[in-house]
């Protein structure tokens, strides 16, 4: 059968019925009624194709993914990073924000590392380790971590107690509620209900950015000090540079997201969605640090006041920049100190398990992963019962966890670069030219700065430290 032509002689398109009729064939032209106005202009300027459309289920899919790099980021910014953020500003104004820049693509790079692992190989981080090297340095990277993070584990909870105290109530009534609801969070509930929780609570680090508005800083100079900053070289400058980098990047970051996105079931064919997670997490989380930075640096640095932690902070902005803005801080600081109380453990719980090939999971029950879950519950516990000792030497045990922090964190990430590179592990998926080399030189500077916080550690026992 001869195809239906146009005037021109060629092969006519089928459109769909307008007012009830086909058009746009010789034979319509001739056999319907006079055309309307809307059919003579679709003749002359055909009508534009529309957008493709996201499907529903597509849709869902995508924001099923979405979650290990928002929460794992944000998780940074506990106890310990609020504080230290709030003292970078209340010590130097705006002059380090230039390094939380340069931190962003620095963070979302190690993060990524470890999503794309997880993704591919279905396994955690410490699963790898443990697969791919010596039993001893499996030992090393896991004895370290666990008493870095068993001293974390008590840092926020000492700011869960800080922040409650904040709207006086005793830390002898809110450590043990709160204690209790994180474990019962994790310990009785399903992964996507953790997830979405531990969003929740990420989402209260939003406080931050309303507090630095608050402060009314000179945006200009904010501005100007972040491209052009008055770099001092100075032991106690370069020493508050290395915190910051300390604070932000840590070994238990790189071990939830990997086991998080295992756990999750991603897939290299969902991947797209699960690592732009980690790119957006890591902006979110640098810049509620950079605006932390603000609004100490707005109105402590220029009047002078110091401050020890962060529940400090909370309490010298009420004076400069209104009670709104203290109880905004203290809000930040609790949002920050559950997630990471939740996020702490959670992560030691998975690498100790996958380094000695126990079952984990948090869709486990206490009869499939016994271990998983009392490693879980044991550092509830001692960051509960350590927080509710009369005269807690805070600092002290901070300064103890920094020092494991920083001896760890170079043998995470040289495992990292090690592991992602691996042909057989990761075949297509490894790093490429350009990737490697930005990877390695970050590798290579934080390893040097955290050598650096180890040694300034070490030489302080002597009296002898940058600060």
């Amino acid at each position: 059968m001869r195809p239906e032509t146009d005037i021109g002689g060629r092969a006519a398109e089928k459109h769909a019925p307008v007012n009830g009729r086909p058009v746009g064939t010789v034979r319509t032209a001739l056999t319907s009624a006079v055309p309307t106005a809307a059919e003579r202009l679709r003749r002359i300027r055909p009508r534009r194709p529309k957008a493709p459309r996201v499907s529903r289920g597509k849709m869902l899919l995508y924001l099923s993914l979405l979650g290990p790099g928002i929460v794992t980021a944000s998780a940074g910014n506990d106890a310990g990073g609020v504080a230290t953020y709030a003292n970078a500003g209340a010590n130097y104004g705006y002059g380090l924000i230039w390094a939380m820049v340069l931190l962003i693509p620095a963070l979302a790079i190690v993060q990524e590392m470890c999503a794309r692992m997880g993704a591919v190989t279905g396994k955690g981080l410490t699963d790898l380790i443990r697969e791919e090297f010596s039993l001893r340095w499996t030992a090393f990277v896991m004895l370290t971590l666990l008493v870095a993070n068993g001293g974390i584990v008590v840092s926020e909870f000492a700011g869960i107690a800080a922040a409650f105290e904040l709207f006086h109530v005793s830390k002898y009534i809110s450590v043990p509620l709160m204690g209790f609801v994180v474990w019962y969070l994790i310990a009785k509930g399903s992964y996507r209900r953790v997830e979405r929780v531990f969003l929740g609570m990420a989402l209260l680090l939003l406080s931050y950015p309303v507090a630095a508005f608050l402060a009314k800083p000179d945006w200009g100079d904010v501005a100007h000090q972040t491209v052009a900053p008055h770099v001092q070289f100075n032991a106690a400058y370069l020493f508050a540079v290395v915190t910051i980098i300390g604070t932000t990047i840590s070994p238990y970051m790189q071990m939830h997201i990997q086991s998080s996105v295992a756990e999750k079931g991603v897939s290299p064919r969902d991947y797209a969605v699960t690592r732009a997670d980690v790119y957006v997490g890591s902006i979110f989380a640098n810049v509620t640090g950079i605006l932390i930075i603000v609004a100490t640096g707005a109105t402590l640095y220029i009047r002078g006041v110091t401050i020890q932690s962060a529940a400090d902070a909370a309490q010298a902005l009420k004076p400069v920049a209104g009670s709104f803005a203290g109880i905004l801080f203290g809000v930040g600081l609790l949002g920050a100190s559950l997630l990471a109380a939740g996020v702490l453990p959670l992560a030691t719980a998975y690498g100790l398990s996958e380094a000695f090939g126990f079952e984990k999971g948090v869709n486990q029950g206490w009869r499939d992963a016994p271990v998983f879950l009392g490693i879980f519950t044991g550092l509830i516990a001692l960051g509960v019962l350590v927080t509710l000792i009369p005269g807690l030497p805070l600092v002290q045990v901070l300064i103890f966890t920094q020092l494991i922090n920083a001896l760890a964190l170079p043998f995470v990430l040289i495992s990292v670069l090690k592991l992602v590179n691996n042909r057989g592990l990761m075949g297509d998926y490894r790093n490429g030219v350009i990737y490697n080399i930005v990877a390695w030189t970050t590798t290579v500077i934080v390893s040097m700065l955290s050598l650096a916080i180890l040694i300034n550690t070490l030489l302080g026992f002597f009296g002898l430290g940058f600060a």
